[in-house]
């Protein structure tokens, strides 16, 4: 299996965040991305359509021959990852809010938390929450649109800016001092953000650390590539293809993008 391909999938591009940390920490290692832009955004949806969808992306990663399934999307996370793991036999890597670090660091005892309403009305996401936020005050505040803009590929557009002010701005007024971002999409928004929020707060996102767990879960199973070659990394999506061909410009010559009904 060790030649076999880590999949990732998340609704919609947003989970490249976590996808482009993972090629950079494991760079020999063949990667599946499926963006399900169809379907998007999965945190509008009920828990029982997100766990459905999720069982969908990783039947569809299984057989195209993954050896390891990361979840690359908060609200399936925190609705699905229960069920993938009582139901499959490969490791399976989730992701949530990074609010550990930012408790951590918190001076003001206040941070903001961006997320979507599947990921902050989850029973995952508040066990996290209370065991590490005791003394903490955390703002909570739903993303509603963000998705939808990124998707569209309207980052910079004024729509994008008015409604990330529209967000912000409360959590401002209550002195947070790191901002974790909740969902897999907005780390794309971090250029945007850093012209809205002053510089003492700090971004945090979980792209980084969900990269050291994958290489960490493939070396504690013996499923580390042994090849010392450049991986090769296929991005499907089942939207407009040239939205994720623009996102990931900057990357040059490292992937092959397909559309494909999944």
């Amino acid at each position: 299996m060790q030649n076999q391909s880590i999949g990732i999938f998340d609704s919609g591009v947003g989970g490249t965040s976590i996808w482009k940390e993972i090629v950079t920490l494991l760079p020999n290692e063949d990667t599946i991305f499926l963006a399900d832009s169809q379907y998007a955004p999965y945190g509008k949806r009920s828990k029982e359509e997100i766990i459905e969808l999720s069982i969908k992306n990783t039947e569809k990663l299984l057989n195209l021959n993954s050896k390891i399934i990361v979840v690359a999307c908060n609200t399936a996370t925190t609705n699905a990852i229960k069920v993938l793991r009582a139901t499959y036999d490969i490791p399976i890597i989730g992701i949530e809010p990074a609010i550990k670090p930012a408790a951590i660091h918190t001076k003001t005892k206040k941070v903001g938390v961006l997320a979507t309403k599947g990921t902050l009305s989850s029973e995952l996401f508040t066990k996290t929450s209370d065991l590490y936020t005791q003394n903490i005050e955390v703002i909570e505040v739903i993303g509603t649109g963000l998705v939808e803009l990124i998707e569209a590929g309207k980052i910079e557009s004024k729509e994008m800016y008015t409604l990330l002010n529209t967000y912000i701005s409360p959590m401002l007024e209550e002195n947070i001092d790191h901002l974790v971002l909740g969902c897999t999409h907005y780390p794309y928004l971090i250029p945007v953000l850093k012209k809205i929020l002053p510089s003492k707060v700090s971004i945090i996102d979980s792209g980084e650390a969900v990269a050291r767990q994958t290489k960490a879960i493939l070396t504690t199973n013996n499923l580390l590539t042994h090849s010392t070659k450049n991986g090769n990394h296929t991005i499907y999506t089942n939207g407009d293809i040239s939205i994720i061909q623009e996102i990931l410009k900057p990357i040059p010559n490292k992937h092959t993008i397909k559309q494909l009904n999944f």
